[in-house]
C-alpha cells in the first residue's frame, strides 16, 4: 500500500484539526472478517484537499457532511476528500475489515488448547487503517468513543474503563486526546485478576488455557505494578494520565509488549508455564517498568513524527531499568542490560545500516523508513546516550527537565528541539551541543589506555576514537590480599573525555594496578579496551572482581574483541570455561553462555573446530551443575536450569538427552517440564535422534499454543529431505488458506537451519533469496523482518551465502523491511568471515 510520506503528513496537520472519533466494531461475523464503523469529527482550517486511511476487504459506504462518497474511490488505502471547505466536517465510513494471522492490525488466534478465540489490535505503525478509518499519522491526535459488539462469553478491554451494556456491546469511556496507533481493543474469553491501586483499577489478562500460570505469579506481577507507579509518581510531576491500567498478555505478539494507554498488551510468553531463571523474571519486570514509562513518554507526550522514536523507545528503555532497579528487587537491572542489552546497540550501531539515535527529519522521509529504525539503536544506544547525559548532567537537573517538557506538550506532540529546549531550562551546561555529539551522530567511539610506570608512580593515557565526549570511570584494581584469584578495588576515578581529543595523563602514586578497567560502572556507551597486563589479570582472575557490573563491562570489551578479529574466539571459551563456574550473577552466566554457544560455536569457529567449541560448552555446563547440587537448589536454581539448556543445546550425542527425556528429569533435578522437553526434542530431532511419531506423542502430551509451535520445530529439524522440503513449503506457501502465522512461521524457520546439516542445507541458500522477498511482498513488514532475521541461512558461513545475498540485494527487490533485514545479517555474515579469517592467534 502507498506509503505515508513526511511531506504529506505536514500538509495534512497543517490542514485539519481531528476533534473525535466515534467507532463501533462487530466482531460476531466469524473468524475471517468484522465490520468497522466509524464518524470521523474533524475541522478544515483552509479550503483544501486531502485523504483518509482504510484497508478494508470491502467499503460498504462513505458519506462526508452527509454526502455520499463513491466507495470505488478508494485506491489502496486511501480514500479522497476532495472540496474541502474551511470549517468543522463529518465523515463517515462503514466497512468489513479482514482479522490478521501475521500480529499486525486486527490479530485473532484461536487457542489449540481448548478452541477458544482472541482478537487483539496492534497498530503501530500505521496499522489503525487495519481496522478503522483514520487520519493515520501521530501529530493528528483525538478524542476516541469506543463499541464493540462481542460474542456473548468475551470480556471486551480497552484504552479506558468497558462496560457492558443491556443490549449486549461493551462500550469504552472517552480517550483523553491520543494518537491514533495508541487506540488499544483486546476481546475473548480471558481470565483476568483485578484490583486497585492509589484509587485507579488494575487488571491483569490471558488466555483461560494460561489461567493457572498467570494466578501464580500475580502478586508478584501486580507488586510490581504497584512499585513501578509509585516510583514514577515520586518522579513525575505529572499524575499518571489515563483512567485504569490494564496489562493483557496476549498470543502471536510480534514484540515484548504495547505501551497502548491504560491497556498494556504483552507477548502472553510472559506468563510463564515453565521454570524460569530470576533474571528472566527480572527482564518481565523491565519491560512492566518500561511500558508503563510509555504512559508519560509517548502517550501523554507524543513524537510529532517517527524520526522522533527515540523520544518514546530511549527513554522508556531508560526509565524502565532505572525505576525497576530503585523500586523493586531486582536491584541488578543494570548488569543484565550491560550483558544482554548494550551489545544490540553496540552491533547494530557498526552495521552500514547505522543511524543517529534523533535521525535528522529528511533521513526518515515516510513510515516504511520509520519502522526500521526501532532497533537497538533507538533502544540500547538511546539508553546508553541517557545514562551518559544523567552521568554527565545531574539527575535533579534530567527530572527537571523531563517535568518542564511534560507539562510544555502534555497531551500533544513534541520533538528533539522541544526535549532539549527543556533540559536547557533546567541546566547551564550546554545541552544543544551535546545532543548535537550525541543524538546526532552514528557510530562507536573506543578507549584504549596506555598504562606506564616509573619508581613510585604509574601514568594512564587514554587514547579516544571517535567523535563524542564522555564522562567515563576508571577503576583501578589490586589482587585481593591472601588471594590470588580475587581483586580488590584500589581506585575509582572520573575521567572527562574530549570530543575531539585525548584526556591528558593522569599520574597516580604507587606502582602501577594488575587490571585498569574503562568506563567501570558501565556509564557511558563505547568499546573499550586493556593494557596488556590488565588483559592477562582479567583473563586470569575475572570472576573474581567483586562488582558484577563490572564483571559486565570486562565481558562485553572480549566479546568485542573478539568480534573485532583482535581475541580469539577459543580465549573467550576459556575464560568463560574457567570463570563462569564461580560467577553468581544469573544475568553474565546466560549471556556470556548465549554469546558462546550462537555466535562463537555456531559462526565464528569454522566447522572443524565447533565440536571442541560444544564439548567446552558441555563441560561447562556439567561443572555449573557440579556447583549447584543440593536439595532444591536455593538461589542456584536459576544457575542449574541454565545449565542444563547448555547442555541440551551443545549436546553432540543422543544417549544423554534421551535418557533425561525417559526418567522424566534430570539427576539431581530439575524434572522437566514441557519447555525443556521441547527443547531436548529440539536437539534430539537435529542430531536425527527422533521420529516423526515421538514428536506426535509429545504433542499429545502438549496440546497448548507453544506445544504446537515446538512440534513445528522439530518436525522442520529432522535431517531428512522430505522433512526439510515440508518445512520449506509450509514457510513459503502461496496459498493464503495455508499460511502459516506469526509464530508458526517463527518457530519452523528457528528448526529448519543448523549448523549440524548443512550439506543437507545448501542447496536451499539460493533458493530463499528468492522466496524471501516474494514472501516478503506478499505478507507484509511483520513476516518480512521474521523471513529476515529466523529464516535467514546465518549458520551457513561461507561466501557463496554472501554473494546469493549481496545479488538478492541488487536485483531480487526486496521491501523495506526484508531489505534491512538482509542488510545487517549480510554484514555480520562478513563479520563472521573476517573473524574466521584471522584464526588463531
Amino acid at each position: 500500500m502507498p506509503l505515508l510520506q513526511r511531506s504529506e503528513a505536514e500538509a495534512r496537520a497543517r490542514l485539519l484539526d481531528v476533534h473525535r472519533y466515534e467507532i463501533a466494531l462487530d466482531l460476531t461475523h466469524g473468524d475471517v472478517e468484522f465490520t468497522s464503523r466509524t464518524t470521523l469529527h474533524f475541522t478544515a482550517r483552509e479550503p483544501g484537499d486531502t485523504f483518509v486511511e482504510l484497508k478494508p476487504a470491502t467499503l460498504h459506504s462513505a458519506t462526508l457532511d452527509g454526502h455520499p462518497l463513491d466507495p470505488a474511490a478508494l485506491d489502496d488505502n486511501r480514500l479522497p476528500l476532495t472540496g474541502l471547505t474551511a470549517g468543522p466536517h463529518e465523515l463517515r465510513l462503514h466497512a468489513t475489515m479482514r482479522y490478521s494471522r501475521t500480529g499486525e492490525g486486527m490479530h485473532r488466534f484461536t487457542d489449540p488448547a481448548d478452541g477458544e478465540s482472541y482478537v487483539y489490535t496492534q497498530l503501530y505503525l500505521d496499522d489503525i487503517q487495519r481496522v478503522f478509518g483514520a487520519f493515520d499519522q501521530p501529530d493528528l491526535k483525538a478524542v476516541f468513543e469506543l463499541t464493540v459488539t462481542a460474542p456473548p462469553t468475551w470480556t471486551v478491554l480497552a484504552n479506558g474503563r468497558t462496560e457492558q451494556l443491556p443490549d449486549g456491546t461493551w462500550r469504552a469511556t472517552a480517550t483523553p486526546r491520543i494518537s491514533t496507533y495508541l487506540v488499544a481493543v483486546a476481546a475473548g474469553p480471558w481470565h483476568s485478576v483485578r484490583t486497585e491501586h492509589a484509587g485507579l483499577p488494575f487488571g491483569l489478562h490471558c488466555r483461560r488455557s494460561l489461567a493457572p500460570h498467570l494466578d501464580a505469579d500475580t502478586e508478584e506481577l501486580f507488586d510490581l505494578t504497584r512499585r513501578c507507579y509509585d516510583r514514577y509518581h515520586q518522579l513525575f510531576d505529572e499524575p499518571y494520565p489515563f483512567d485504569s491500567y490494564d496489562q493483557a498478555f496476549v498470543p502471536e505478539f510480534n514484540a515484548g509488549a504495547m505501551e497502548n494507554p491504560g491497556l498494556v498488551t504483552f507477548r502472553d510468553e510472559f506468563v510463564f508455564r515453565s521454570a524460569v531463571t530470576d533474571t528472566e523474571r527480572q527482564t518481565r519486570g523491565m519491560v512492566i517498568a518500561h511500558e508503563m514509562a510509555h504512559m508519560w513518554f509517548g502517550d501523554l507526550v507524543t513524537l510529532r513524527w517517527w524520526d522522533d522514536i527515540w523520544l518514546n523507545e530511549s527513554f522508556a528503555e531508560y526509565m524502565g531499568y532505572h525505576v525497576l532497579s530503585e523500586a523493586t528487587r531486582f536491584t541488578g537491572t543494570w548488569t543484565e542490560f550491560a550483558i544482554a542489552r548494550k551489545g544490540w546497540g553496540y552491533d547494530a550501531d557498526q552495521r552500514p545500516s547505522t543511524h543517529p539515535v534523533a535521525p535528522l527529519p529528511d533521513e526518515v522521509p515516510d513510515t516504511a523508513s520509520a519502522l526500521l529504525n526501532f532497533d537497538g539503536i533507538s533502544y540500547a544506544k538511546g539508553a546508553s546516550a541517557l545514562r551518559q547525559l544523567v552521568a554527565w548532567l545531574g539527575e535533579k537537573d534530567f527530572l527537571a527537565g523531563i517535568n518542564d517538557h511534560f507539562a510544555r506538550h502534555r497531551f500533544g506532540n513534541a520533538t528533539l528541539a522541544d526535549f532539549i529546549d527543556s533540559l536547557a531550562r533546567a541546566t547551564d551546561r550546554d545541552v544543544h551541543a551535546w545532543a548535537e555529539r550525541w543524538l546526532r551522530t552514528t557510530g562507536v567511539d573506543t578507549l584504549t589506555p596506555t598504562v606506564t610506570e616509573e619508581p613510585g608512580a604509574w601514568h594512564l593515557d587514554l587514547a579516544h576514537t571517535g567523535s563524542r565526549p564522555h564522562r567515563v570511570t576508571v577503576g583501578a584494581y589490586d589482587p585481593y590480599p591472601g588471594h590470588p584469584d580475587r581483586l580488590a578495588l584500589r581506585d575509582r576515578f572520573e575521567v572527562d573525555v574530549p570530543a575531539d581529543g585525548h584526556p591528558e595523563r593522569r599520574t597516580f602514586p604507587k606502582a602501577a594496578p594488575a587490571l585498569v578497567v574503562l568506563n567501570d560502572g558501565d556509564l557511558t556507551y563505547a568499546k573499550v579496551r586493556f593494557d596488556p597486563a590488565s588483559w592477562q589479570t582479567a583473563a586470569r582472575t575475572l570472576s573474581g572482581l567483586p562488582d558484577p557490573l563490572t564483571r559486565a563491562v570486562v565481558w562485553n570489551a572480549a566479546r568485542d574483541l573478539v568480534r573485532d578479529g583482535q581475541l580469539p574466539p577459543t580465549a573467550y571459551l576459556d575464560a568463560a570455561r574457567d570463570h563462569l563456574p564461580q560467577e553468581a550473577d544469573l544475568a553474565l552466566v546466560q549471556g556470556v553462555l548465549t554469546f558462546a554457544r550462537t555466535q562463537i560455536a555456531d559462526r565464528y569457529l569454522p566447522p572443524e573446530a565447533r565440536p571442541t567449541a560444544l564439548a567446552t560448552l558441555t563441560a561447562l555446563g556439567r561443572e555449573i551443575l557440579r556447583h549447584t547440587e543440593g536439595p532444591g537448589h536455593g538461589p542456584q536454581a536459576g544457575l542449574r536450569l541454565t545449565a542444563v539448556r547448555t547442555l541440551i543445546d551443545s549436546a553432540t550425542t543422543p544417549e544423554t538427552l534421551q535418557g533425561w527425556l525417559d526418567d522424566g528429569s534430570v539427576p539431581g533435578g530439575p524434572a522437566l517440564d514441557h519447555a525443556l522437553r521441547w527443547r531436548i526434542l529440539g536437539r534430539l530431532a537435529t542430531l536425527g535422534a527422533t521420529t516423526p511419531a515421538a514428536i506426535d506423542a509429545e504433542l499429545a502430551r502438549d496440546q497448548s499454543a507453544t506445544g504446537r509451535e515446538g512440534a513445528a520445530r522439530c518436525r522442520a529439524a529432522l535431517p531428512d529431505p522430505a522433512a526439510k522440503q515440508a518445512a520449506w513449503d509450509a514457510l513459503f506457501t502461496t496459498d493464503p488458506a495455508a499460511e502459516l502465522s506469526n509464530y508458526l512461521f517463527t518457530a519452523t524457520a528457528s528448526g529448519f537451519w543448523s549448523a549440524e546439516q548443512q550439506d543437507l542445507l545448501r542447496p536451499y541458500v539460493a533458493r530463499y533469496f528468492t522466496a524471501a522477498p516474494a514472501l516478503a511482498a506478499r505478507r507484509g513488514p511483520a513476516l518480512a523482518g521474521a523471513a529476515g532475521r529466523y529464516a535467514f541461512p546465518a549458520v551457513l558461513v561461507e561466501e557463496a551465502t554472501l554473494r546469493h545475498g549481496e545479488d538478492c540485494l541488487a536485483g531480487g527487490d526486496p521491501t523495506p523491511a526484508l531489505r534491512r533485514a538482509l542488510d545487517d545479517q549480510l554484514d555480520d555474515l562478513r563479520r563472521a568471515l573476517r573473524v574466521r579469517a584471522a584464526g588463531p592467534r
